[in-house]
């Protein structure tokens, strides 16, 4: 992942790998090595890190560019964790998946060559010129390293029982619901009918994600009716508001780095406004996502919680009236879904009057 995204740095400066290499001082085949992964990023010093960082956003990409970097190199370790491993256990206190909660933009980079598609935040990369001759357009896996890489989740998500290796087992059985095949899915439902079937206690915020994970895994490998189960029994204030927390830092409202996910349980949810997460979820209202149930409810809870977001803002308004009246029209939605959408459809009447 790294070597790519160091390629799509590279080219939004217009600069051929030679050119990089004479601003760099260093050789041609450290470039390329770098770009093809032979050379991981990972392997540079911190210093020379920092310097190609600031290099490449001085010659013309984007200053957030040592940030992509950076995360690429910690979905490179998971990747190359997994792939080694296989089905062999790797202990929580040297496996990257148990090491920090991950936010979105790691886990799009770990996903981005099983689903072929270039993770959102990338896009600011200006495109490539067209080149001559065959080149890759994403990092690639071979079959094999993915089957390996899979196997380790199944491996992770059977064997990590204890509490210290909670944030390791969600993680791996969340990137689970990104794997299709048939014994990865049968096991998903398994642990749904373990985990997900119940309602969870107030403040248990193992039980809550185990149900969570399940859910949201299953939807993502192309089942989503255990998550209009979970929408349903996520009805309490602390269940809700772990719900909030969650989504708050896993698209950047939250600022602080996590190595647990004890922080969900802060029943105070003021410290962040809503207003990136509103315009996440906006983009997220389509009959056609997997995870629609849950995207509604949190955006109930998120309007519910911070009314004001709808104040002062006819644009946001006026697209989100649209988007909820679409949902109104597919009638696919259950009885719990109908409910917040209505909710919702009247807080935007009533905003600003």
């Amino acid at each position: 992942m790294s070597g790519f995204v160091l390629k799509l740095a590279r080219q939004s400066t217009a600069l051929t790998q030679e050119r990089l290499a004479e601003r760099l001082g260093v050789d041609l085949s450290t470039i390329q090595g770098w770009e093809s992964g032979r050379r991981p990023l990972s392997a540079v010093s911190a210093g020379d890190f920092l310097r190609l960082c600031g290099q490449l956003s001085r010659l013309g990409a984007p200053a957030s560019t040592g940030r992509h970097l950076r995360e690429a190199i910690e979905a490179d370790q998971v990747l190359s964790t997994g792939i080694s491993a296989g089905t062999a256990w790797v202990q929580p206190d040297r496996h990257p998946l148990a090491a920090s909660v991950h936010r979105w933009t790691v886990t799009n980079l770990i996903t981005w060559p099983m689903l072929g598609k270039q993770p959102q935040h990338l896009h600011e990369f200006t495109p490539p010129p067209s080149q001559r001759g065959p080149t890759p357009i994403q990092p690639e896996l071979a079959v094999e390293e993915r089957d390996r890489f899979f196997d380790h989740l199944l491996t992770v998500a059977q064997r990590a029982e204890r509490a210290d290796e909670a944030l390791l087992r969600r993680q791996a059985v969340y990137l689970l619901g990104f794997d299709g095949r048939p014994e990865a899915v049968d096991w998903l439902r398994s642990e749904w009918h373990r985990a997900g079937r119940r309602r969870v206690p107030a403040g248990d915020i193992t039980g809550l994600l185990e149900a969570r994970s399940a859910s949201v895994a299953l939807a993502a490998a192309g089942d989503s009716t255990h998550l209009y189960d979970f929408v349903e029994h996520m009805t309490d204030e602390p269940g809700e508001a772990a719900n909030l927390n969650y989504w708050a830092y896993w698209i950047g409202e939250l600022n602080d780095e996590q190595t647990s996910d004890r922080f969900m349980l802060d029943a105070d949810t003021r410290s962040w406004t809503g207003a990136r997460l509103l315009h996440h979820l906006l983009r997220r209202l389509d009959p056609e996502s997997p995870h629609l149930p849950l995207n509604i409810c949190t955006l109930h809870t998120l309007v519910a919680s911070r009314p004001s977001l709808l104040n002062g803002h006819p644009t946001v308004r006026a697209s989100l009236g649209e988007a909820l009246g679409k949902l109104a029209a597919t009638g696919t939605l259950g009885q719990v879904e109908r409910n917040q959408l209505a909710g919702l459809q009247y807080a935007v009447r009533i905003a600003d009057r």
